[in-house]
């Protein structure tokens, strides 16, 4: 990771952040084939680890989950290379302000952020700063549509198995939503995809998705940069052309403001 990003850092000068996130237990046991274990502390030690080596130290690291001895960049990074993590309940969104100089948070329904907001800056004041002093990233899942019924099956469909994620399972309870949570990890765990599913009510999506027209979707991205959230990352949550090109002409310089 300190080699990629010290790299990265010279192909991109004073552009490249390096974000680094637990994932869940679908990518980190199911792809990866290894056991997803203490992310907390993982997340925490890598971040630490990574930061010492991009400032030029030999590491001398032994932590509960990483260690390492000897090594030393052999390309210096051009210039400091932000570390940012991802975060979605509280620890880990404390641990992302008092460590990371951002947090990167996705998938959440819109009530939810301040609460997640207050846990990054209890983390940011236990390092003598603040939330003012991070950089909140978020992914935003857009579709431009005047048919809303089938862009939210379409939310259904892809992130259902999301949510039947035991890290995204806590989280959609964690924001207030334990009924709909349980609900999606009975139907997972009974192979009922349509169960699973219909626990992704039309008032859920239209919280956490942000789908409608132009005028719409432009003004969900800008009550969200008012509660927080000051760096965005507009994503076309369907992959078609049409899609992909509705969504960047809605946000484009010439089309979009933020305020």
């Amino acid at each position: 990771l300190a080699a990629t990003a010290a790299t990265l850092s010279h192909l991109a000068p004073g552009r490249f952040i390096l974000g680094l996130g637990a994932s869940s237990h679908a990518m980190i046991e199911g792809w990866h084939g290894l056991k997803l274990e203490k992310p907390l502390a993982r997340v925490r030690e890598t971040a630490l680890l990574v930061r010492s080596m991009l400032a030029g130290e030999k590491s001398n690291f032994t932590g509960e989950t990483l260690r390492s001895q000897g090594y030393t960049l052999a390309l210096p990074p051009a210039g400091h290379v932000p570390i940012y993590l991802a975060g979605l309940r509280a620890k880990m969104l404390e641990l992302a302000g008092e460590v990371g100089e951002g947090v990167v948070i996705n998938l959440f329904p819109a009530e939810a952020l301040p609460r997640m907001l207050q846990h990054v800056d209890a983390g940011a004041r236990r390092a003598g700063s603040s939330l003012a002093q991070r950089e909140v990233v978020c992914r935003h899942q857009v579709v431009i549509t005047s048919d809303k019924p089938a862009a939210r099956d379409a939310f259904r469909k892809h992130f259902a198995p999301y949510y039947a994620t035991p890290v995204y399972n806590r989280f959609l309870a964690w924001a207030g939503y334990e009924e709909a949570a349980a609900t999606i990890e009975a139907g997972w765990r009974e192979k009922d995809r349509a169960k699973t599913a219909s626990a992704l009510s039309d008032d859920l999506i239209d919280r956490i998705a942000i789908i409608g027209s132009v005028a719409e979707c432009q003004e969900r991205v800008r009550a969200l940069a008012r509660d927080g959230v000051t760096t965005h990352i507009i994503q076309s949550m369907l992959p078609d052309p049409y899609s992909v090109r509705a969504v960047l002409e809605t946000f484009s310089p010439r089309s979009f403001s933020p305020v």
